[in-house]
């Protein structure tokens, strides 16, 4: 069973976002092991003290995965097939990240075997993160047959 780690600069501040967020978690239990870290703010918001704290959770030897602008966009169904690999290339686990509304530090980006990229748009960090645990629960069940992405 893959892990599956998301780290996020930044809580879930709404109720809305918490419960939406929870829901796909609880969901995503039948496929795999899920866990949200969450970075609090501090008071040093340079680039390098953003790296270092990042870096400092990312799970040892995961797939990692940047969420910024420049990365690939994917289908639906291309995430379902790269969650599928991931095992085969020797990893037990990956880990998503997301930025502030700052993006990564360049140095996160290059701890990442793989850029992604939802949109050009800029979007609400709870937002995204909403929509990224959405994502990999319908990439699961692409992969599991379910009826969920038709």
């Amino acid at each position: 069973m893959l892990n599956i780690t998301l780290i996020c600069t930044g809580g879930l501040r709404e109720t809305y976002f918490r419960d939406a967020a929870a829901e796909y978690e609880k969901r995503l239990g039948a496929f795999c092991r899920f866990r949200a870290v969450e970075l609090a703010p501090t008071a040093d918001t340079t680039d390098s003290a953003m790296a270092r704290r990042i870096l400092s959770v990312l799970p040892e030897r995961s797939y990692n995965v940047a969420l910024c602008v420049e990365g690939k966009q994917l289908s639906s169904a291309q995430l379902a097939q790269m969650l599928e690999r991931i095992p085969g290339e020797g990893f037990s686990e990956a880990a998503f990240v997301i930025g502030g509304s700052d993006g990564l530090p360049d140095e996160v980006k290059a701890a990442c075997r793989y850029r992604m990229s939802f949109s050009p748009m800029t979007f609400p960090h709870q937002l995204m993160r909403v929509i990224l645990t959405e994502q990999i629960y319908r990439a699961f069940t692409i992969n599991h047959n379910g009826k969920y992405h038709k």
